[in-house]
């Protein structure tokens, strides 16, 4: 469940906003799981490509088409990468502070769209608002604020525990303090467990049961048996809004945060365990040149999954070939009649669980530490967000 965090609201937004086709994506990111984790032999992360992501949900004319078409173009350049043998080149020519910049940029695009759900009543299919929110209710403003702050109260940073300072010569006193070290080990053990729990599942199977209560009788409307799969047609215009503002600005991203990154991480998590860019360049321009012709939504390998996985106790590719195991049961077995299910999803737990989608690609860009890199960085989030596209910030600097 490490990762669950960035692929379960991203995924739900776009099935609901967007019509993504759930099932089909349930069923290729599942067998991307079982093959990665089969492959590399460490939790592997398969999670969507959130600046494409983040363009489709801020954008009313951003489709499926131009999704699809995004992730193919994607998957094709990072494939051709890879084959040749000029990712560690394309790395090179991409300066960090630009990434950082656009990742700032899409992450805050993420929150703001998050702040407009929880704040507004949406039409979700249409993304129109409709009034704001009521406080009360199953889909209410007090729902989303527990729910924000049961999700800070999980992953909050939590405090810095000090050890004794000096040892008692009193007896009594050394009684009393070996008792206030063993209610700091209970104190450190409850956090452990607390720190450990999959907030994010929690709070998505808290907004599933909400959608049975609020509607029971969209049991009725399950249909059991896989989506009906088709190959996607996309016109020349969509090649061409996809490739402007969707692949420009996800492949640096990409090539960093799904290929370079996630070489260096695995190195540092699984010594021993060393990946070249070429191996993670082919596996994600192939798991993109497949699924999306069929409406899956593209995908990637992030370093940020990774090291979620490896933080609640994924050592071995095990556990995302398991965690691939259960969408590919849940996209054959119910298909796209889940979407009837996430249609009655409270909008307002989706916010919250988009809003910290957002800070997690937001924080990328903390290592800017010179002058410098920061003053391009903000540039670059400055460019974007006026802009209202990642790729003008790109092309500019």
């Amino acid at each position: 469940m490490g990762d669950l965090g960035t692929f379960i609201p991203i995924i739900l937004a776009l099935t609901l906003a967007r019509d993504l086709n759930l099932g089909t994506t349930l069923i290729f990111t599942g067998i991307y799981n079982f093959i990665t984790g089969a492959i590399y032999g460490v939790p592997m992360p398969v999670q969507p490509m959130k600046s494409i992501a983040a363009e489709a949900l801020s954008n009313a004319d951003f489709g499926v088409p131009e999704i699809m078409a995004s992730g193919i173009l994607t998957g094709g350049i990072l494939f051709v990468l890879g084959v040749t043998g000029l990712m560690q080149l394309a790395y090179r020519l991409i300066p960090l502070s630009v990434v950082r910049g656009i990742q700032l940029a899409q992450g805050l695009s993420f929150a703001m769209t998050a702040v407009k759900y929880v704040k507004k009543i949406q039409n979700l299919p249409k993304s129109k608002s409709l009034g704001n929110r009521p406080w009360l209710g199953l889909d209410g403003l007090v729902l989303a604020i527990v729910c924000l702050c049961f999700i800070i109260t999980v992953n909050g940073a939590g405090e810095n525990f000090r050890g004794g300072c000096c040892a008692a010569s009193d007896p009594q006193q050394r009684d009393d303090d070996v008792d206030v070290e063993g209610r700091r080990n209970n104190k450190r053990r409850v956090r452990k467990i607390i720190f450990s729990l999959p907030s994010a599942f929690i709070i998505f199977v808290l907004g599933v049961v909400l959608a049975f209560i609020r509607r029971p009788k969209v049991v009725h409307e399950i249909e059991f048996g896989p989506s009906s799969m088709r190959v996607v047609k996309i016109s020349r215009g969509e090649w061409k809004r996809g490739f402007i503002k969707g692949t420009i600005p996800q492949l640096p991203l990409s090539i960093l945060n799904s290929v370079i990154a996630v070489c260096k991480l695995s190195s540092d998590l699984f010594p021993g365990k060393e990946f070249t860019a070429t191996s993670l360049s082919v596996t994600v321009g192939l798991m993109n040149l497949v699924g999306t012709w069929f409406g899956a939504m593209p995908s990637c390998h992030g370093a940020g999954g990774l090291a979620g996985q490896y933080k609640f106790g994924g050592r071995s590719g095990a556990c995302v070939a398991l965690l691939g195991v259960a969408k590919l049961v849940l996209g054959l077995v119910l298909g796209s009649s889940l979407a009837h299910i996430l249609n009655e999803f409270p909008v307002g737990i989706l916010g919250i669980l988009l809003l910290f989608a957002g800070i997690e690609l937001a924080m990328a860009s903390r290592d800017m530490n010179t002058k410098q890199d920061s003053f391009v960085t903000l540039m670059v989030t400055a460019i974007s967000l006026v802009g209202s596209s990642a790729a003008l910030g790109f092309c500019v600097e």
